[in-house]
């Protein structure tokens, strides 16, 4: 258990670990200080090794230290979107199991419904302004040592990814053993550092919400290896170039509309921008449009690492800029898992040809208390696939080509139709409905929808959509509302009754 915080805090105590964008910084002796009042935590308040733990924060250090301690204590910890509705934050802390639940006052008109929901059952801590039914996480942990635990335990991150069914699925592994962490870093770290060359040496910005996988797992594997993370609370462009400046930072990570944000800039504000220290970019989470990236290396040189991934971790595949301007299109080649397409009939297709795209080689994974939906993503040969479709060429580069599910990656955020559907679906007024993505220049995609309404519908059509809309927004997180809807006598199905989504992203659907 030596790996992280820990080994760097014996060695250089005041070493920063994490800078927040206002200038407020944290070393490493206070990061492992506070991992350890989180570790006792977890354990003073019941949970025992393998229990699990929730948390609903803003990008705040408490995050980072909380997992580090989860990591000492033997805890799974599930980090919430704060974008999520009350229903659906009630769900995962109900999927999850966890048996305490961290939030900030910022979500209380969300987070506000767990104690009523759950009661004892959980423990519930707040940070900031007091919250009903809630205790103060700040004045809890003064009172807790911050030394070791006398029985520290290996215990990791529980991330949840949604699914074609809407519900949001949780990716479970099984945990190290205390002999396995003293030789290795934690699984939330090792990869990365391996892959990504994280080392003492990473400054790195971190643009996201630290709920994000990526997000969080690669401010993680900095602080695991003794480098610097910036953290910013939300993203903005201006900012973000002037972070990089102003912390000499070296590597950086962002989706493609935080690209399309920087492109967007004045003119002056772009060309003003110099940073020769600030050698490599990494992107993923969404396809982005050769043109976009190619307007990108122009501005920033060849730096930009595109990553293709997901939050189960069978595969990675890795494709630096010169390999792209050779490749446009492509996703690189694998360096995590061994790849496989697969046809329909389940056997490995060639060079070239499209299938399913599966991997295999790494320590599968399993959807938390859903076997049917871990048995969907995983093939008869016992390959995990993320659910996309696509080919390897004669070089070995993967292409992608379409998703085996109907995902809408808007702005880096993966949105699944049928989640929102089931949604307005509760409205009375409403027959059936579909939502589908559409192209976007700035989000990649964007989520519309299709509604027909029930004949005693009242109204105009433009009064039910904005009553819909308000239906919507009191029912799911910021992230999934539908800003676009169209109504429909029918919608286009198969004579077995399956919906035709294919014909919804078609310019003649809206008529």
């Amino acid at each position: 258990m030596q790996f992280g915080p820990r080994d760097w805090a014996a060695r250089e105590p005041d070493r920063p670990a994490l800078i927040f964008a206002d200038g407020a910084t944290h070393s490493y002796e206070e990061l492992d200080r506070a991992a350890n009042r989180f570790a006792h935590l977890y354990r003073t308040r019941g949970l025992n090794v393998g229990d699990h733990a929730a948390i609903l924060m803003p990008n705040d250090w408490r995050i980072i230290c909380a997992v580090w301690g989860a990591w000492r204590a033997g805890i799974y910890l599930t980090p919430i979107a704060t974008t999520f509705s009350g229903p659906e934050i009630a769900y995962v802390v109900d999927n999850c199991d966890a048996k305490l639940v961290i939030a900030d006052v910022r979500y209380n008109d969300t987070a506000a419904v767990l104690p009523t929901a759950f009661g004892a059952q959980k423990r519930y801590f707040w940070t900031g302004a007091p919250m009903a039914g809630y205790r103060s996480l700040d004045r809890t942990l003064e009172t807790l040592p911050d030394t070791p635990l006398d029985d520290e335990h290996p215990g990791s991150l529980m991330l949840y990814s949604s699914g074609t069914t809407g519900a949001p699925k949780g990716i479970c592994r099984p945990l190290m053993t205390p002999e396995q962490a003293a030789t290795t870093p934690p699984p939330f770290a090792k990869d990365l550092i391996e892959l990504f060359g994280i080392n003492s040496q990473t400054r790195y910005l971190s643009t996201a919400p630290l709920y994000h996988a990526a997000a969080l797992r690669f401010v993680l594997a900095t602080t695991a290896a003794g480098g610097v993370a910036v953290v910013m609370p939300k993203f903005d462009a201006e900012q973000a170039l002037a972070l990089i400046n102003q912390h000499d930072l070296n590597t950086s990570q962002w989706v493609p509309t935080m690209f399309r944000r920087l492109m967007a800039l004045p003119e002056d504000v772009r060309a003003a921008f110099k940073a020769p220290q600030h050698t490599c970019a990494i992107h993923g989470a969404a396809p982005i449009s050769p043109k976009l990236k190619r307007e990108m290396i122009d501005w920033w040189g060849p730096i930009l690492l595109e990553y293709y991934s997901g939050t189960e971790g069978v595969g990675l595949s890795l494709l630096d800029s010169h390999e792209w301007l050779d490749k446009p299109g492509s996703v690189g080649r694998v360096i995590k898992g061994v790849p496989h397409i697969l046809g329909d009939d389940w056997q490995e297709l060639g060079p070239g040809e499209t299938g399913r795209i599966y991997f295999s080689g790494i320590a599968p994974f399993e959807y938390y208390k859903e076997p049917e939906k871990t048995a969907s993503r995983t093939s008869p040969q016992g390959y995990q696939t993320f659910g996309d479709i696509g080919h390897i060429d004669e070089d070995g580069f993967l292409f992608l080509s379409d998703r085996q599910d109907d995902m809408i990656i808007s702005g880096g955020v993966n949105l699944y139709p049928q989640e929102i559907e089931n949604t307005i679906d509760e409205m009375p007024e409403v027959a059936e409905c579909a939502v589908v993505g559409w192209p976007d220049e700035d989000f990649g995609e964007r989520p519309v929808g299709f509604v027909v309404r029930k004949a005693d519908s009242p109204g105009t059509d433009e009064e039910f959509i904005e009553r819909l809309k308000a239906f919507c927004n009191r029912r799911l997180g910021r992230t999934k509302q539908v800003r676009e809807f169209f109504i429909r006598q029918d919608l286009p199905k198969l004579p077995t009754g399956k919906l035709l989504r294919r014909d919804l992203k078609k310019p003649s659907a809206t008529a």
